[in-house]
């Protein structure tokens, strides 16, 4: 689960910083600052949630892969997905029905942290 999850989190940490490259040197000129905005938030969330699978591959290396973590980074992946992709293909396509999926992705983001913070706080409850 380790290695699995850090590799993943560095991919997409690299995606991150490519897919924000792209809108700063691509997308300036071509899409107004409102579409730009949006596109930034979305890069924003994407490193953010990209080191955090980060985070939790080092949680596994630590305390050992569990069904919570496992679950955390999946939901952190599906979040970047979903959230993160939503308002790349909003910003650049202007289609505003997929504003409506993003909160999808912000909700798989919360459900992810607390899924975190769950199985940290139980593992050191159990070691107490």
């Amino acid at each position: 689960m380790q290695r699995r999850w850090m590799m993943l989190g560095a991919v997409m940490t690299m995606l991150a910083v490519a897919i924000g490259a792209f809108g700063a040197h691509m997308l300036k000129d071509t899409i107004g600052p409102a579409a730009i905005a949006t596109y930034e938030t979305g890069v924003q969330y994407h490193m953010i949630h990209a080191l955090a699978l980060l985070i939790i591959g080092l949680t596994a290396g630590q305390l050992g892969a569990s069904t919570k973590l496992k679950w955390a980074a999946r939901l952190l992946f599906i979040g970047i997905i979903v959230f993160s992709g939503s308002l790349y293909v909003l910003s650049i396509s202007g289609i505003k029905i997929l504003g409506a999926i993003t909160p999808i992705g912000g909700v798989a983001f919360i459900a992810g942290w607390l899924l975190l913070a769950l199985d940290v706080w139980q593992r050191g409850k159990d070691r107490s």
